[in-house]
């Protein structure tokens, strides 16, 4: 390891103050050995100055999605903060992994060769194991046996297929808009054809992605003045070679790709959620063009074995709600769920 320096359905009607003093908190940054030789994993973790004693109920581990990596979403700083940053100022101990082939974790060589020369890159079943990587680090450098998981898009299939395997590392478990069986039609990042290693997008695609879906008297309004623009920046400099293009581009593993076209598109699911035994969340925006509602409704029903689960619905909201206007209505309601002690009634 390196140092680098309905059912259930939630309501609430009021949120804490974002406001906090960004000095009086603490990151630090590590890469992180893989189960495959030469591939580390970039992990970053912040929690509140001078605290030294964590728990397994105040410690979260965030992954991310199919195309872009963590740090640009879960703590880039928007408004004043970031979500790692909000989670931290209320004592929580975050962390975030890259997986492998995306943001400062080690590109897979075959990255750095024509993208048709090789097969899909990076699989669920090896970012599960990347995630188990990440893991098994966190545990054991704070002592805590274990801890709550976060993931969004393509990352809740990971923390989901990862929480079946290892229920009892997981404290709590939070999936941002679920992946389910697709009803029809390729996914928004299938472009048809023969897949390669990984998949090439521009920025203009990012935002014809991100607005897929949202009312067309909505648009202007949805993400707040320069925020998209900060995402994409930061975003794609985390590219090595697509910051240098002109325009810039971002390359991204093709393996989710391939995953949704032999299981999630052919009616066969990646995991069980039966097999989740721990809290879960949902948490879902309506125009969510990417993973629509309907999967969350179905996702909802699958979790058999949860000891109890809640389902989040939040409006004017697309897949990329973390970085909108409504985005504090998501912290807000996680946070209450983390927080809560709650058991049900015997």
């Amino acid at each position: 390891m390196k140092i680098i320096k309905m059912i259930g359905t939630l309501f609430f009607c009021g949120f804490l103050n974002q406001a906090f003093a960004a000095d009086k908190i603490e990151m630090n940054e590590y890469m992180v050995q893989s189960d495959t030789p030469g591939i580390s994993l970039y992990v970053r973790n912040k929690h509140l100055a001078g605290v030294k004693k964590f728990t397994a109920e105040k410690t979260l581990l965030y992954v991310h999605g199919s195309t872009y990596p963590s740090e640009t979403a879960f703590d880039l700083s928007l408004g004043g903060t970031s979500w790692m940053e909000y989670m931290a100022a209320r004592g929580y101990d975050v962390w975030l992994v890259d997986l492998r082939g995306y943001g400062k974790s080690t590109r897979p060589p075959e990255m750095d060769q024509p993208a048709d020369q090789n097969s899909p890159l990076v699989r669920t079943d090896v970012a599960v194991s990347d995630v188990s990587s990440a893991v098994d680090y966190i545990l054991k450098k704070r002592n805590i046996n274990k801890m709550n998981l976060l993931g969004w898009s393509w990352g809740t299939t990971i923390m989901g297929k990862y929480t079946t395997e290892h229920n009892d590392k997981v404290n709590k478990l939070v999936l941002y808009a679920p992946q389910w069986l697709r009803q029809g039609g390729p996914a928004l990042t299938d472009n048809g054809g023969v897949l390669g290693a990984y998949r090439v997008a521009s920025v203009s695609d990012a935002k014809k992605r991100w607005l897929a879906g949202v009312p067309e008297n909505a648009k202007s309004t949805l993400i707040p003045e320069g925020w998209f623009e900060k995402w994409a920046d930061a975003t794609f400099d985390t590219d090595p070679w697509g910051k240098n293009q002109s325009p810039k581009k971002l390359r991204a593993p093709n393996g989710t790709v391939q995953d949704a076209r032999e299981y999630w598109s052919a009616g066969k699911p990646v995991y069980d959620p039966k097999d989740i035994r721990v809290p879960v969340m949902l948490v879902h925006a309506e125009w969510d063009a990417d993973l629509p509602s309907y999967m969350l409704y179905e996702y909802f029903t699958k979790l058999e074995n949860a000891p109890y689960k809640i389902m989040l619905q939040i409006s004017e909201g697309t897949h990329t709600l973390i970085m909108e206007k409504n985005r504090m209505l998501m912290f807000a309601g996680v946070q209450d769920f983390l927080d809560s002690g709650f058991k049900p009634e015997k």
